[in-house]
Protein backbone atom coordinates (compact mmCIF):
# COMPACT_ATOMS: atom_id res chain seq x y z
CA UNK A 1 0.00 0.00 0.00
CA UNK A 2 1.20 3.85 -0.79
CA UNK A 3 2.03 5.97 1.59
CA UNK A 4 4.34 8.45 -0.25
CA UNK A 5 0.58 10.59 0.62
CA UNK A 6 0.94 11.38 3.91
CA UNK A 7 4.75 12.44 3.11
CA UNK A 8 4.87 15.57 1.27
CA UNK A 9 6.99 16.39 -1.43
CA UNK A 10 9.71 17.45 0.23
CA UNK A 11 11.08 13.95 0.81
CA UNK A 12 10.84 12.86 -2.65
CA UNK A 13 15.10 12.98 -2.51
CA UNK A 14 14.76 10.14 0.59
CA UNK A 15 11.46 8.73 -0.57
CA UNK A 16 12.16 5.03 -2.45
CA UNK A 17 10.03 2.88 -4.21
CA UNK A 18 10.78 -0.99 -3.68
CA UNK A 19 10.81 -3.04 -6.92
CA UNK A 20 10.71 -7.08 -6.44
CA UNK A 21 9.74 -10.57 -8.46
CA UNK A 22 9.13 -14.04 -7.33
CA UNK A 23 8.58 -16.93 -9.71
CA UNK A 24 6.19 -19.51 -8.64
CA UNK A 25 7.27 -22.31 -11.07
CA UNK A 26 10.35 -23.32 -8.53
CA UNK A 27 7.79 -23.50 -5.55
CA UNK A 28 8.75 -20.41 -3.50
CA UNK A 29 6.89 -18.51 -1.29
CA UNK A 30 6.00 -15.03 -2.56
CA UNK A 31 5.38 -13.83 1.35
CA UNK A 32 8.77 -14.69 2.18
CA UNK A 33 10.63 -13.69 -1.41
CA UNK A 34 9.02 -10.55 -0.28
CA UNK A 35 10.03 -10.40 3.02
CA UNK A 36 13.50 -10.66 2.36
CA UNK A 37 14.36 -9.23 -0.88
CA UNK A 38 12.35 -5.70 0.84
CA UNK A 39 14.95 -6.20 3.64
CA UNK A 40 17.71 -6.22 1.49
CA UNK A 41 16.51 -3.14 -0.35
CA UNK A 42 15.53 -1.25 3.41
CA UNK A 43 19.61 -2.26 4.27
CA UNK A 44 20.96 -0.58 1.54
CA UNK A 45 18.92 2.74 1.52
CA UNK A 46 18.40 3.20 5.17
CA UNK A 47 22.12 4.53 5.91
CA UNK A 48 21.22 7.22 3.58
CA UNK A 49 17.85 8.02 5.45
CA UNK A 50 16.04 6.74 2.55
CA UNK A 51 12.84 4.97 3.58
CA UNK A 52 10.35 2.63 1.26
CA UNK A 53 6.71 4.50 0.45
CA UNK A 54 5.54 2.39 -2.38
CA UNK A 55 6.27 -1.02 -3.47
CA UNK A 56 5.85 -3.40 -6.85
CA UNK A 57 6.26 -6.35 -6.26
CA UNK A 58 5.87 -9.20 -9.33
CA UNK A 59 4.49 -13.04 -8.71
CA UNK A 60 4.67 -15.65 -11.11
CA UNK A 61 6.23 -13.82 -14.14
CA UNK A 62 9.30 -14.99 -15.65
CA UNK A 63 12.45 -13.07 -15.68
CA UNK A 64 12.52 -13.23 -19.15
CA UNK A 65 9.80 -11.20 -19.87
CA UNK A 66 10.27 -7.37 -20.29
CA UNK A 67 9.05 -4.68 -18.07
CA UNK A 68 6.44 -3.33 -19.60
CA UNK A 69 4.58 -6.36 -20.23
CA UNK A 70 5.07 -7.08 -16.12
CA UNK A 71 1.86 -6.53 -14.20
CA UNK A 72 3.87 -4.52 -11.55
CA UNK A 73 6.88 -3.07 -13.59
CA UNK A 74 4.61 -2.03 -16.04
CA UNK A 75 3.00 -0.19 -13.35
CA UNK A 76 5.77 1.39 -12.24
CA UNK A 77 6.99 2.49 -15.48
CA UNK A 78 3.55 3.98 -15.57
CA UNK A 79 4.68 5.88 -12.31
CA UNK A 80 7.52 7.46 -13.24
CA UNK A 81 5.55 9.95 -16.11
CA UNK A 82 3.53 10.97 -13.07
CA UNK A 83 5.41 14.12 -11.54
CA UNK A 84 3.17 13.57 -7.89
CA UNK A 85 4.84 10.08 -7.94
CA UNK A 86 5.67 11.06 -4.64
CA UNK A 87 9.43 9.05 -4.83
CA UNK A 88 12.30 10.17 -7.13
CA UNK A 89 14.42 6.85 -5.98
CA UNK A 90 13.74 2.91 -7.17
CA UNK A 91 15.53 -0.11 -5.25
CA UNK A 92 15.76 -3.57 -5.98
CA UNK A 93 16.46 -6.05 -3.96
CA UNK A 94 18.18 -8.42 -6.59
CA UNK A 95 19.53 -7.47 -9.88
CA UNK A 96 19.36 -11.25 -11.02
CA UNK A 97 15.50 -11.11 -10.47
CA UNK A 98 14.98 -7.89 -11.70
CA UNK A 99 16.76 -7.83 -14.99
CA UNK A 100 17.19 -10.50 -17.45
CA UNK A 101 19.85 -10.61 -20.64
CA UNK A 102 19.59 -6.89 -22.21
CA UNK A 103 16.80 -5.93 -19.86
CA UNK A 104 18.70 -3.36 -18.05
CA UNK A 105 19.96 -1.23 -20.61
CA UNK A 106 16.49 -0.88 -22.34
CA UNK A 107 15.24 -0.30 -19.02
CA UNK A 108 17.89 2.28 -17.15
CA UNK A 109 17.11 5.01 -19.82
CA UNK A 110 13.82 5.57 -18.53
CA UNK A 111 14.93 5.95 -15.30
CA UNK A 112 17.26 8.20 -16.11
CA UNK A 113 14.94 10.61 -18.27
CA UNK A 114 12.56 11.00 -15.51
CA UNK A 115 15.14 11.59 -13.19
CA UNK A 116 14.69 8.66 -11.32
CA UNK A 117 17.86 7.19 -9.44
CA UNK A 118 18.14 2.88 -9.44
CA UNK A 119 19.64 1.72 -6.41
CA UNK A 120 21.22 -1.59 -6.53
CA UNK A 121 22.94 -3.70 -3.84
CA UNK A 122 25.49 -5.08 -5.93
CA UNK A 123 26.81 -1.57 -6.48
CA UNK A 124 26.25 -0.67 -3.18
CA UNK A 125 24.23 2.89 -4.15
CA UNK A 126 22.47 4.23 -6.74
CA UNK A 127 23.31 3.68 -10.69
CA UNK A 128 25.45 6.06 -12.62
CA UNK A 129 23.87 6.11 -16.32
CA UNK A 130 26.99 7.56 -17.28
CA UNK A 131 29.34 5.49 -15.41
CA UNK A 132 30.73 2.25 -18.12
CA UNK A 133 31.37 0.22 -14.71
CA UNK A 134 28.22 0.36 -13.53
CA UNK A 135 26.94 -0.46 -16.84
CA UNK A 136 29.46 -3.60 -16.97
CA UNK A 137 28.40 -5.13 -13.80
CA UNK A 138 24.60 -4.44 -14.72
CA UNK A 139 25.02 -6.11 -18.32
CA UNK A 140 26.61 -8.85 -16.19
CA UNK A 141 23.87 -9.74 -13.46
CA UNK A 142 21.52 -9.58 -16.61
CA UNK A 143 23.95 -12.27 -18.35
CA UNK A 144 24.26 -14.46 -15.31
CA UNK A 145 20.37 -14.29 -15.19
CA UNK A 146 19.82 -15.65 -18.84
CA UNK A 147 22.60 -18.00 -17.78
CA UNK A 148 20.98 -19.20 -14.74
CA UNK A 149 17.30 -19.81 -16.13
CA UNK A 150 19.09 -21.79 -19.21
CA UNK A 151 20.93 -23.98 -16.79
CA UNK A 152 17.76 -24.78 -15.05
CA UNK A 153 15.83 -25.50 -18.06
CA UNK A 154 18.35 -27.96 -18.46
CA UNK A 155 18.61 -29.30 -15.34
CA UNK A 156 14.55 -29.98 -15.59
CA UNK A 157 14.13 -31.20 -18.79
CA UNK A 158 16.73 -34.34 -18.53
CA UNK A 159 15.41 -34.77 -15.05
CA UNK A 160 11.91 -34.84 -16.71
CA UNK A 161 12.89 -37.43 -19.31
CA UNK A 162 14.49 -39.84 -17.11
CA UNK A 163 11.34 -39.95 -14.75
CA UNK A 164 9.47 -40.34 -17.98
CA UNK A 165 11.33 -43.56 -19.82
CA UNK A 166 12.74 -45.08 -16.45
CA UNK A 167 9.64 -44.76 -14.23
CA UNK A 168 6.49 -43.89 -16.18
CA UNK A 169 5.65 -40.80 -14.24
CA UNK A 170 2.96 -38.74 -15.60
CA UNK A 171 4.36 -35.31 -15.40
CA UNK A 172 1.44 -33.51 -15.41
CA UNK A 173 -0.97 -31.97 -18.11
CA UNK A 174 -4.31 -32.35 -19.69
CA UNK A 175 -5.02 -36.13 -19.74
CA UNK A 176 -5.77 -37.45 -24.06
CA UNK A 177 -9.17 -37.76 -25.16
CA UNK A 178 -10.11 -41.45 -23.19
CA UNK A 179 -8.47 -41.26 -20.24
CA UNK A 180 -8.76 -39.37 -16.79
CA UNK A 181 -6.14 -38.69 -13.80
CA UNK A 182 -6.72 -41.07 -10.86
CA UNK A 183 -4.54 -40.68 -7.57
CA UNK A 184 -1.59 -43.00 -6.89
CA UNK A 185 -0.87 -41.33 -3.54
CA UNK A 186 1.88 -39.02 -2.06
CA UNK A 187 4.47 -37.32 -3.66
CA UNK A 188 8.37 -39.30 -4.01
CA UNK A 189 9.96 -36.07 -2.89
CA UNK A 190 9.53 -35.76 0.55
CA UNK A 191 9.45 -31.73 0.39
CA UNK A 192 6.78 -31.83 -1.77
CA UNK A 193 4.77 -34.68 -0.37
CA UNK A 194 4.85 -32.28 2.78
CA UNK A 195 3.05 -29.48 0.80
CA UNK A 196 0.47 -31.52 0.07
CA UNK A 197 1.39 -32.77 -3.75
CA UNK A 198 0.10 -36.15 -4.96
CA UNK A 199 1.29 -38.35 -7.81
CA UNK A 200 -1.74 -38.67 -10.18
CA UNK A 201 -2.13 -41.53 -13.21
CA UNK A 202 -4.14 -41.96 -16.30
CA UNK A 203 -7.38 -44.60 -15.82
CA UNK A 204 -9.93 -44.61 -18.98
CA UNK A 205 -12.72 -42.72 -19.32
CA UNK A 206 -15.80 -44.52 -19.47
CA UNK A 207 -17.28 -41.98 -21.42
CA UNK A 208 -14.71 -41.33 -24.10
CA UNK A 209 -11.94 -44.71 -23.76
CA UNK A 210 -14.99 -46.39 -26.42
CA UNK A 211 -14.68 -43.99 -28.97
CA UNK A 212 -11.18 -43.98 -28.92
CA UNK A 213 -11.21 -48.03 -29.72
CA UNK A 214 -14.03 -47.34 -32.19
CA UNK A 215 -11.92 -44.79 -34.31
CA UNK A 216 -9.30 -47.48 -33.88
CA UNK A 217 -11.71 -50.63 -35.19
CA UNK A 218 -12.92 -47.84 -37.73
CA UNK A 219 -9.69 -46.91 -39.49
CA UNK A 220 -8.42 -50.81 -39.69
CA UNK A 221 -11.92 -51.79 -41.07
CA UNK A 222 -11.15 -49.39 -43.94
CA UNK A 223 -13.16 -46.37 -43.22
CA UNK A 224 -11.02 -43.02 -43.81
CA UNK A 225 -10.38 -39.99 -41.12
CA UNK A 226 -13.05 -37.59 -43.24
CA UNK A 227 -15.63 -40.44 -42.87
CA UNK A 228 -14.94 -41.19 -39.23
CA UNK A 229 -15.24 -37.43 -38.12
CA UNK A 230 -18.34 -37.31 -40.37
CA UNK A 231 -19.68 -40.25 -38.71
CA UNK A 232 -18.77 -39.11 -34.85
CA UNK A 233 -20.44 -35.79 -35.69
CA UNK A 234 -23.74 -37.03 -37.36
CA UNK A 235 -23.77 -39.24 -34.09
CA UNK A 236 -23.89 -36.23 -31.83
CA UNK A 237 -20.75 -37.68 -29.96
CA UNK A 238 -18.90 -34.99 -28.50
CA UNK A 239 -15.49 -34.15 -29.85
CA UNK A 240 -12.15 -33.26 -27.80
CA UNK A 241 -12.55 -29.49 -27.10
CA UNK A 242 -16.25 -29.86 -26.62
CA UNK A 243 -16.08 -32.80 -24.19
CA UNK A 244 -13.61 -30.63 -22.01
CA UNK A 245 -14.96 -27.06 -22.77
CA UNK A 246 -12.96 -25.72 -19.94
CA UNK A 247 -9.18 -26.37 -21.14
CA UNK A 248 -11.17 -25.68 -25.13
CA UNK A 249 -12.22 -22.07 -24.45
CA UNK A 250 -10.58 -20.71 -27.52
CA UNK A 251 -11.81 -23.63 -29.56
CA UNK A 252 -15.77 -23.86 -31.14
CA UNK A 253 -15.60 -27.59 -30.62
CA UNK A 254 -19.27 -27.96 -33.31
CA UNK A 255 -17.84 -31.45 -34.58
CA UNK A 256 -14.60 -33.33 -34.98
CA UNK A 257 -12.18 -32.59 -37.22
CA UNK A 258 -9.93 -35.04 -39.44
CA UNK A 259 -7.11 -33.12 -37.24
CA UNK A 260 -8.68 -34.88 -33.92
CA UNK A 261 -9.23 -38.06 -35.37
CA UNK A 262 -5.12 -37.85 -36.61
CA UNK A 263 -4.35 -37.04 -33.49
CA UNK A 264 -5.93 -40.05 -31.94
CA UNK A 265 -4.47 -42.33 -34.46
CA UNK A 266 -0.90 -41.72 -33.81
CA UNK A 267 -0.73 -40.66 -29.57
CA UNK A 268 1.31 -43.85 -28.31
CA UNK A 269 -0.36 -43.35 -24.73
CA UNK A 270 -3.14 -45.33 -25.93
CA UNK A 271 -1.02 -48.74 -25.43
CA UNK A 272 -0.65 -48.08 -21.90
CA UNK A 273 2.94 -46.03 -21.79
CA UNK A 274 3.89 -42.88 -20.91
CA UNK A 275 5.16 -40.40 -23.33
CA UNK A 276 6.30 -37.14 -22.86
CA UNK A 277 8.21 -34.44 -25.09
CA UNK A 278 5.72 -34.55 -27.99
CA UNK A 279 5.47 -30.85 -27.87
CA UNK A 280 8.24 -28.08 -27.14
CA UNK A 281 8.05 -24.66 -26.00
CA UNK A 282 9.83 -22.40 -28.39
CA UNK A 283 10.48 -18.47 -27.55
CA UNK A 284 9.69 -16.34 -30.59
CA UNK A 285 9.91 -12.64 -31.07
CA UNK A 286 6.26 -10.76 -29.42
CA UNK A 287 6.61 -8.48 -32.57
CA UNK A 288 9.76 -8.29 -35.20
CA UNK A 289 9.31 -4.71 -35.12
CA UNK A 290 9.95 -4.02 -31.79
CA UNK A 291 12.21 -6.43 -30.53
CA UNK A 292 12.06 -4.59 -26.96
CA UNK A 293 8.55 -6.58 -26.62
CA UNK A 294 10.61 -9.42 -26.01
CA UNK A 295 9.45 -13.19 -26.77
CA UNK A 296 6.37 -15.15 -25.98
CA UNK A 297 6.59 -18.95 -25.75
CA UNK A 298 4.95 -20.87 -28.46
CA UNK A 299 4.21 -25.00 -28.66
CA UNK A 300 5.45 -26.80 -31.12
CA UNK A 301 5.59 -30.41 -32.35
CA UNK A 302 8.73 -32.62 -32.01
CA UNK A 303 9.23 -35.10 -34.58
CA UNK A 304 8.50 -38.57 -33.16
CA UNK A 305 12.36 -39.33 -32.72
CA UNK A 306 12.71 -37.24 -29.92
CA UNK A 307 9.54 -38.31 -28.02
CA UNK A 308 10.59 -40.05 -24.69
CA UNK A 309 8.50 -43.40 -24.44
CA UNK A 310 8.42 -45.22 -20.96
CA UNK A 311 10.24 -48.47 -21.50
CA UNK A 312 7.30 -50.40 -19.46
CA UNK A 313 3.59 -50.02 -19.89
CA UNK A 314 2.13 -47.66 -16.99
CA UNK A 315 -1.60 -47.35 -17.50
CA UNK A 316 -4.59 -49.68 -18.87
CA UNK A 317 -3.79 -49.50 -22.34
CA UNK A 318 -6.72 -48.79 -24.50
CA UNK A 319 -5.41 -50.82 -27.47
CA UNK A 320 -3.01 -53.09 -28.19
CA UNK A 321 0.68 -52.39 -29.48
CA UNK A 322 0.04 -54.20 -33.00
CA UNK A 323 -3.37 -51.95 -33.40
CA UNK A 324 -1.62 -49.33 -32.76
CA UNK A 325 1.61 -50.30 -34.99
CA UNK A 326 -0.72 -50.90 -37.79
CA UNK A 327 -3.15 -47.92 -37.49
CA UNK A 328 0.17 -45.92 -37.52
CA UNK A 329 1.71 -47.75 -40.65
CA UNK A 330 -1.62 -47.61 -42.49
CA UNK A 331 -1.73 -43.57 -41.69
CA UNK A 332 1.92 -43.77 -43.16
CA UNK A 333 0.96 -45.63 -46.17
CA UNK A 334 -1.92 -42.99 -47.07
CA UNK A 335 -0.04 -39.96 -46.52
CA UNK A 336 3.55 -41.09 -48.55
CA UNK A 337 0.95 -42.35 -51.22
CA UNK A 338 2.30 -41.00 -54.66
CA UNK A 339 -0.57 -39.05 -56.30
CA UNK A 340 -1.30 -40.38 -59.61
CA UNK A 341 -0.81 -37.96 -62.33
CA UNK A 342 -3.66 -36.19 -63.75
CA UNK A 343 -3.15 -34.21 -67.13
CA UNK A 344 -3.37 -30.84 -67.39
CA UNK A 345 -6.66 -29.09 -68.05
CA UNK A 346 -7.34 -26.50 -70.47
CA UNK A 347 -8.51 -23.19 -69.13
CA UNK A 348 -12.20 -23.07 -69.06
CA UNK A 349 -14.19 -19.50 -68.78
CA UNK A 350 -16.82 -19.15 -65.92
CA UNK A 351 -18.93 -16.20 -67.05
CA UNK A 352 -20.06 -16.45 -63.78
CA UNK A 353 -16.99 -16.28 -61.90
CA UNK A 354 -17.24 -14.45 -58.39
CA UNK A 355 -20.87 -13.89 -58.73
CA UNK A 356 -22.41 -16.83 -58.26
CA UNK A 357 -23.68 -17.60 -54.61
CA UNK A 358 -25.49 -20.16 -52.99
CA UNK A 359 -28.71 -19.52 -51.36
CA UNK A 360 -28.57 -21.87 -48.04
CA UNK A 361 -24.90 -21.06 -46.79
CA UNK A 362 -24.29 -17.64 -48.78
CA UNK A 363 -20.99 -19.00 -50.32
CA UNK A 364 -19.21 -18.46 -53.53
CA UNK A 365 -19.90 -21.18 -55.72
CA UNK A 366 -17.23 -23.15 -57.20
CA UNK A 367 -16.65 -23.24 -61.50
CA UNK A 368 -16.40 -27.19 -62.67
CA UNK A 369 -16.30 -28.50 -66.26
CA UNK A 370 -17.19 -31.82 -66.85
CA UNK A 371 -17.18 -33.69 -70.44
CA UNK A 372 -17.24 -30.00 -71.83
CA UNK A 373 -20.00 -28.10 -70.21
CA UNK A 374 -19.78 -25.69 -67.26
CA UNK A 375 -21.09 -26.36 -63.83
CA UNK A 376 -21.49 -24.28 -60.60
CA UNK A 377 -20.87 -26.29 -57.29
CA UNK A 378 -20.97 -25.65 -53.68
CA UNK A 379 -19.89 -28.24 -50.95
CA UNK A 380 -20.17 -27.67 -47.28
CA UNK A 381 -18.49 -29.60 -45.31
CA UNK A 382 -20.76 -32.11 -44.19
CA UNK A 383 -19.38 -32.18 -40.46
CA UNK A 384 -19.74 -28.89 -40.04
CA UNK A 385 -23.67 -28.62 -41.55
CA UNK A 386 -24.44 -31.73 -38.91
CA UNK A 387 -22.99 -29.67 -35.95
CA UNK A 388 -24.72 -25.70 -37.30
CA UNK A 389 -27.60 -28.03 -37.91
CA UNK A 390 -27.88 -26.59 -41.32
CA UNK A 391 -29.82 -28.51 -44.18
CA UNK A 392 -27.42 -28.31 -46.31
CA UNK A 393 -26.90 -30.65 -49.33
CA UNK A 394 -23.46 -32.70 -49.67
CA UNK A 395 -22.81 -31.50 -53.44
CA UNK A 396 -25.53 -28.08 -54.68
CA UNK A 397 -24.81 -27.87 -58.57
CA UNK A 398 -25.73 -25.79 -61.15
CA UNK A 399 -25.79 -25.75 -64.98
CA UNK A 400 -24.05 -22.83 -66.30
CA UNK A 401 -25.84 -23.26 -70.09
CA UNK A 402 -29.28 -23.83 -68.37
CA UNK A 403 -29.21 -20.28 -66.80
CA UNK A 404 -27.17 -17.97 -69.10
CA UNK A 405 -29.42 -17.22 -71.66
CA UNK A 406 -32.26 -16.00 -69.38
CA UNK A 407 -29.58 -13.67 -67.16
CA UNK A 408 -28.98 -12.11 -70.97
CA UNK A 409 -32.65 -11.89 -72.14
CA UNK A 410 -33.11 -10.31 -68.78
CA UNK A 411 -30.68 -8.12 -68.89
CA UNK A 412 -31.14 -6.65 -72.20
CA UNK A 413 -35.01 -6.50 -71.81
CA UNK A 414 -33.98 -4.51 -68.77
CA UNK A 415 -32.09 -1.68 -70.25
CA UNK A 416 -34.13 -2.14 -74.12
CA UNK A 417 -35.49 1.43 -75.46
CA UNK A 418 -38.96 0.54 -74.30
CA UNK A 419 -38.00 -0.31 -70.70
CA UNK A 420 -34.88 1.66 -70.53
CA UNK A 421 -36.95 4.61 -68.96
CA UNK A 422 -38.62 3.00 -66.50
CA UNK A 423 -34.90 0.80 -65.54
CA UNK A 424 -33.22 3.97 -65.34
CA UNK A 425 -35.60 5.50 -62.85
CA UNK A 426 -35.47 2.45 -60.54
CA UNK A 427 -32.05 2.77 -60.94
CA UNK A 428 -32.01 6.31 -59.44
CA UNK A 429 -34.88 5.53 -56.84
CA UNK A 430 -33.11 2.64 -55.53
CA UNK A 431 -29.43 5.47 -55.29
CA UNK A 432 -31.54 7.61 -53.28
CA UNK A 433 -32.15 5.67 -50.70
CA UNK A 434 -29.99 5.95 -47.03
CA UNK A 435 -28.81 2.03 -47.56
CA UNK A 436 -27.03 2.79 -50.81
CA UNK A 437 -25.46 5.61 -49.85
CA UNK A 438 -22.16 6.11 -51.93
CA UNK A 439 -19.07 5.26 -49.96
CA UNK A 440 -16.25 7.70 -49.61
CA UNK A 441 -13.44 7.92 -51.98
CA UNK A 442 -10.89 6.55 -49.28
CA UNK A 443 -10.98 5.28 -46.00
CA UNK A 444 -9.74 7.49 -43.05
CA UNK A 445 -7.03 5.92 -41.05
CA UNK A 446 -6.67 3.27 -43.54
CA UNK A 447 -3.08 2.76 -43.14
CA UNK A 448 -3.73 3.31 -39.21
CA UNK A 449 -5.75 0.49 -38.54
CA UNK A 450 -4.02 -1.82 -41.39
CA UNK A 451 -1.09 -1.37 -38.67
CA UNK A 452 -3.19 -2.74 -35.81
CA UNK A 453 -4.80 -5.58 -38.03
CA UNK A 454 -1.06 -7.04 -38.53
CA UNK A 455 -0.36 -6.76 -35.35
CA UNK A 456 -3.61 -8.66 -34.13
CA UNK A 457 -3.40 -11.45 -36.96
CA UNK A 458 0.61 -12.12 -35.68
CA UNK A 459 -1.23 -12.76 -32.31
CA UNK A 460 -3.79 -14.93 -33.63
CA UNK A 461 -1.44 -16.74 -35.50
CA UNK A 462 1.06 -17.36 -32.15
CA UNK A 463 -2.75 -18.39 -30.91
CA UNK A 464 -3.11 -20.91 -33.89
CA UNK A 465 0.96 -22.10 -33.10
CA UNK A 466 -0.02 -23.09 -29.58
CA UNK A 467 0.73 -20.10 -27.15
CA UNK A 468 -1.69 -19.52 -24.43
CA UNK A 469 -4.96 -18.38 -25.09
CA UNK A 470 -5.49 -15.59 -21.91
CA UNK A 471 -2.11 -13.97 -22.83
CA UNK A 472 -3.04 -13.78 -26.23
CA UNK A 473 -6.66 -12.80 -25.52
CA UNK A 474 -5.40 -9.77 -23.27
CA UNK A 475 -3.35 -8.36 -26.23
CA UNK A 476 -5.57 -8.61 -28.71
CA UNK A 477 -7.91 -6.54 -26.84
CA UNK A 478 -5.03 -4.04 -26.21
CA UNK A 479 -4.51 -3.78 -29.83
CA UNK A 480 -8.06 -3.53 -30.67
CA UNK A 481 -8.52 -0.71 -27.73
CA UNK A 482 -5.50 1.20 -29.63
CA UNK A 483 -6.33 0.83 -33.04
CA UNK A 484 -9.59 2.51 -31.75
CA UNK A 485 -8.12 5.50 -30.03
CA UNK A 486 -5.82 5.47 -33.06
CA UNK A 487 -8.65 6.04 -35.76
CA UNK A 488 -10.83 8.16 -33.57
CA UNK A 489 -7.99 10.13 -32.66
CA UNK A 490 -7.13 10.56 -36.53
CA UNK A 491 -10.07 9.86 -38.50
CA UNK A 492 -11.18 12.50 -40.88
CA UNK A 493 -14.37 11.04 -41.33
CA UNK A 494 -16.32 14.03 -40.98
CA UNK A 495 -14.14 15.96 -43.34
CA UNK A 496 -14.38 13.34 -46.31
CA UNK A 497 -16.92 14.31 -49.24
CA UNK A 498 -18.67 11.30 -50.15
CA UNK A 499 -18.80 10.39 -53.97
CA UNK A 500 -21.97 11.83 -54.95
CA UNK A 501 -24.50 9.37 -56.40
CA UNK A 502 -25.11 8.96 -60.81
CA UNK A 503 -27.75 11.31 -61.77
CA UNK A 504 -30.23 9.85 -64.15
CA UNK A 505 -28.54 12.01 -66.76
CA UNK A 506 -25.83 10.25 -66.01
CA UNK A 507 -27.02 6.73 -66.15
CA UNK A 508 -28.76 7.11 -69.61
CA UNK A 509 -25.68 8.48 -71.02
CA UNK A 510 -23.21 5.06 -69.58
CA UNK A 511 -26.53 3.04 -71.25
CA UNK A 512 -26.77 5.30 -74.52
CA UNK A 513 -22.86 4.37 -74.88
CA UNK A 514 -22.92 0.56 -73.92
CA UNK A 515 -25.36 0.55 -77.22
CA UNK A 516 -27.16 -2.04 -78.20
CA UNK A 517 -26.61 -4.34 -75.31
CA UNK A 518 -28.96 -7.90 -76.62
CA UNK A 519 -26.28 -7.55 -79.46
CA UNK A 520 -23.38 -7.54 -77.38
CA UNK A 521 -24.12 -10.37 -74.91
CA UNK A 522 -25.20 -12.92 -77.83
CA UNK A 523 -21.95 -12.34 -79.64
CA UNK A 524 -19.20 -11.66 -76.87
CA UNK A 525 -17.08 -14.07 -75.46
CA UNK A 526 -16.60 -15.49 -71.90
CA UNK A 527 -14.29 -13.13 -70.61
CA UNK A 528 -16.06 -10.25 -72.13
CA UNK A 529 -19.75 -11.19 -70.56
CA UNK A 530 -18.02 -11.65 -67.29
CA UNK A 531 -16.74 -8.11 -67.01
CA UNK A 532 -20.03 -6.42 -68.00
CA UNK A 533 -21.94 -8.82 -65.69
CA UNK A 534 -19.07 -7.59 -62.89
CA UNK A 535 -20.08 -3.55 -64.61
CA UNK A 536 -23.47 -4.11 -63.69
CA UNK A 537 -22.47 -5.34 -60.23
CA UNK A 538 -24.68 -8.43 -61.23
CA UNK A 539 -25.51 -11.14 -58.15
CA UNK A 540 -26.69 -14.41 -58.77
CA UNK A 541 -28.17 -16.79 -55.62
CA UNK A 542 -29.48 -20.23 -56.87
CA UNK A 543 -31.62 -22.07 -54.65
CA UNK A 544 -31.34 -25.68 -55.43
CA UNK A 545 -34.39 -26.66 -53.52
CA UNK A 546 -36.97 -24.95 -56.51
CA UNK A 547 -34.27 -24.53 -59.62
CA UNK A 548 -34.42 -20.82 -59.53
CA UNK A 549 -31.62 -18.05 -60.08
CA UNK A 550 -32.33 -14.69 -58.37
CA UNK A 551 -30.38 -12.07 -60.50
CA UNK A 552 -29.78 -8.29 -58.91
CA UNK A 553 -28.02 -5.48 -60.44
CA UNK A 554 -26.89 -2.59 -58.70
CA UNK A 555 -25.31 0.59 -60.07
CA UNK A 556 -25.14 2.28 -56.27
CA UNK A 557 -22.57 -0.25 -54.77
CA UNK A 558 -19.64 2.04 -57.04
CA UNK A 559 -19.17 3.97 -59.98
CA UNK A 560 -18.51 1.47 -63.22
CA UNK A 561 -16.21 1.41 -65.74
CA UNK A 562 -17.52 0.78 -68.73
CA UNK A 563 -15.87 -2.60 -70.73
CA UNK A 564 -15.50 -3.34 -74.17
CA UNK A 565 -17.59 -6.24 -76.05
CA UNK A 566 -18.10 -7.15 -79.79
CA UNK A 567 -15.70 -4.26 -80.55
CA UNK A 568 -17.62 -1.15 -79.40
CA UNK A 569 -18.04 0.20 -76.01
Amino acid sequence: MSTHHLLGSSCYAHCFAFYGRVSTEDNQDPESSYNWQSTLADNLIRPAGGQIVDSFFDVGDSRSIPWPRRAEAGRLLAALRDPNRGFDNVVIGEPHRAFYGNQYGLTIPVFAHFGVRLWVPEVGGPIDPDNEAHDLVMSVFGGMSKGERTRVKVRVRSAMATQVQMQGRYLGGRPPYGYALKDLGPHPNPQKAADGKRLHGLTPDPQTAPVVQRIFRDFLNGNGIFAIAEALSGEGILSPSAYDRARNPHRDGQAWAKSAVRVILTNARYTGREVWNKQRTDEVLVDVDDVALGHMPVMRWNPREKWIISQEVVHEPLVTEEVFSAARDLLGSRAHKPAAHKPHRTRHPYVFKSILYHSTCDRRMQGQHSHGVAYYRCRYPAEYALANRVDHPKNAIMREDLVIGHIDDWIASAFDPSNRDQTIELLVQQLDTPEQAALPKQRPGRSLGAEFDKKIARYKQALDEGASPAVVATWIAEAEQQRDQALAAHSPASKAKPVEAMTADQIASLVAELGDIAGALAEAEPEQKLALYRALQLRLTYNDETQTVHAIVDLGAHRWDLVRVRGGT
